[in-house]
């Protein structure tokens, strides 16, 4: 049958347009299956909870620091307070209770506006919903382009079906990064505000709302009007869904924006070296959970005798570094009024809040302080303990701390270090552990790490060794002169602290008076074999030399 032209060309385009349909549907199909073959199982999020931060407190309750992966901590929907959960609604998502996963109104709104935004060069609006957040923070990858926002639509619709409305926010409230080292509601409460969640204001409520959109754009201190601007209009959506009154919200919208100035969350810092120790021990048995698992931990440490023990440390080692003398100024520059601090290249101790870095102006002991700290004099008294060694000249670099009669007194760090434990030596509780003169300017941990000679407190364990293999306290044991030869070929002779022997005596009076000879003589009589065995038991020492010598304590282990 022949076809007119006119019918003949219909037949062609309507066999062109079906074939260009079925290209597209089949090409649309291929992209849809390379898109979603690798989508994520939205209802894996029943059970899942983002990384926690493991918190490790005193042995009285006080937080003494934390360790994490991401610093969070996670709080159920039901602790969170319902004003800082309508905040969030109200800068992210007021429908978030009516829609099912994509709020169609609101991306529609958000697509109209993206003309404008595209037309003016500025950033293009996403108008997810806060299912579609969860959906990309958690299940998805940032990446701004058209194949995510369809899959996070498809997540959130099947979140939706997966986990009830408080569930999904729950994750967004203790999964979103604020900004200020803070996953989560509950760590960005603790630390911009230095509060629980229960403690915070409204206003801080709505500060904290507006930190999605892009905590550095709306930084407390570097970005603050914009901050509060962001702050207020919370506010203002509140008071017009009738979620808080206008009174109210004009009340918050007076207050002042007030912060700390960093990030702190463990405010106690006088443990530095025993939380790093307890770190250690708890990625030896945790592993990576230690930092993502959010443990509790409670420790044996007593916090004014670890804040006493810290003291008397540094104390200690400053005093006797004074009694050695001034070492002179760390630092130089060759001309006074050059940009001298640029020259500062080491800090003072962070235990040492007091002390700043001087410059030396004259010889006579005046010092310019950093950071338009001002100009002063070193008092005469540590202008003569310089004097009497190095010695001050101008443009030398040094450390100052203001002394409470005016002027300023010279400081500096100690060349010696130290370290002190102490423990409760009924049940072997530690209830200080100082690891060195500060932990800021070495980590380096000198009560668990440094090897030294204990000395006669090793003595107890030879004495426990020979009551443990028959021995009572009232076995004579003779003190007298007592000579080994060395494998070198010399003589040695132990020899007691008074130069002088006693004789038969009790072994309670050998432990009592802790006496050389008799100790060695009573090491030989038990042998060494036995007491490395004791020492190796309680924990001493791990592997010791079997000479005699060792009974006096001429090892090694470390001071705890």
């Amino acid at each position: 049958m022949d076809l007119k032209p006119r019918d003949r060309w219909i037949a062609i385009a309507g066999v062109t347009v079906l074939s260009a349909i079925a290209v597209a549907g089949f090409a649309i199909a291929i992209y849809a299956a390379w898109l979603f073959h690798d989508m994520p199982d939205a209802g894996e999020l029943q059970d899942y909870r983002p990384p926690t931060a493991t918190r490790v407190y005193a042995w009285d309750g006080t937080l003494i620091g934390e360790y994490s992966k991401e610093r969070r901590i996670f709080v159920p929907y039901d602790q969170i307070p319902p004003q800082l959960a309508q905040a969030f609604l109200a800068a992210e998502d007021h429908n978030f209770f009516k829609h099912g996963g994509v709020d169609v109104s609101g991306f529609s709104r958000a697509m109209l506006n993206n003309v404008g935004n595209a037309a003016r060069g500025r950033r293009l609006e996403g108008g997810s919903t806060i299912t579609q957040q969860v959906a990309k923070n958690v299940l998805l990858t940032s990446d701004a382009t058209v194949g995510r926002k369809f899959k996070e639509a498809i997540l959130a619709h099947r979140l939706e079906q997966s986990l009830d409305k408080q569930q999904i926010l729950e994750l967004y409230l203790n999964e979103i990064w604020l900004g200020y080292r803070s996953f989560g509601v509950g760590a960005a409460a603790y630390n911009y505000f230095g509060k629980s969640l229960p403690e915070l204001s409204l206003a801080e409520c709505a500060y904290l709302a507006a930190l999605p959109k892009g905590p550095d754009n709306y930084h407390p201190i570097r970005n603050k009007g914009k901050a509060k601007a962001r702050r207020d209009w919370i506010l203002g959506q509140m008071a017009d869904l009738g979620w808080v009154s206008q009174d109210d919200a004009r009340k918050a919208m007076a207050e002042d924006l007030v912060v700390q100035a960093a990030p702190s969350r463990a405010k106690y810092r006088d443990a530095d070296y025993f939380v790093e120790e307890v770190r250690q021990r708890g990625v030896a048995t945790l592993g990576p959970r230690l930092s993502e698992g959010g443990y509790y931990m409670r420790t044996t440490l007593d916090p004014k005798l670890q804040t006493a023990a810290r003291v008397a440390l540094m104390e200690g080692l400053e005093k006797y570094a004074r009694r050695h003398g001034w070492r002179g100024a760390w630092g130089h520059v060759e001309t006074i009024d050059t940009d001298w601090e640029r020259a500062i290249k080491l800090k003072p101790p962070s235990e040492r809040t007091n002390w700043r870095a001087a410059l030396v102006t004259s010889s006579a002991g005046g010092v310019r302080l950093a950071k338009d700290g001002g100009e002063g004099a070193i008092v005469g008294e540590d202008m003569a303990w310089a004097n009497a060694t190095k010695g001050l000249k101008a443009g030398d670099l040094v450390f100052v701390e203001r002394s409470d009669t005016g002027g300023y007194r010279l400081r500096q760090i100690p060349a010696v270090n130290g370290a002190l434990v102490a423990m409760e030596p009924y049940s072997g509780r530690v209830i200080a552990l100082v690891g060195g003169y500060s932990f800021s300017l070495s980590n380096f941990n000198r009560a668990t790490q440094a090897m030294r000679q204990p000395g006669s407190a090793f003595k107890p364990f030879v004495y426990a060794t020979a009551l443990e293999n028959g021995y009572t306290p009232a076995s004579v044991v003779v003190d007298s002169a007592i000579t080994f030869k060395g494998a070198n070929g010399e003589d040695w002779s132990p020899e007691n602290y008074h130069k002088k022997f006693y004789g038969a005596l009790p072994l309670r009076k050998g432990l009592e008076q802790s006496i050389n000879a008799m100790t060695v003589r009573l090491a030989q009589s038990v042998g060494m074999r036995k007491i490395i065995d004791m020492a190796k038991r309680t924990g001493v020492t791990r592997d010791m030399a079997p000479v005699l010598a060792m009974a006096l304590g001429a090892g090694e282990t470390t001071p705890f």
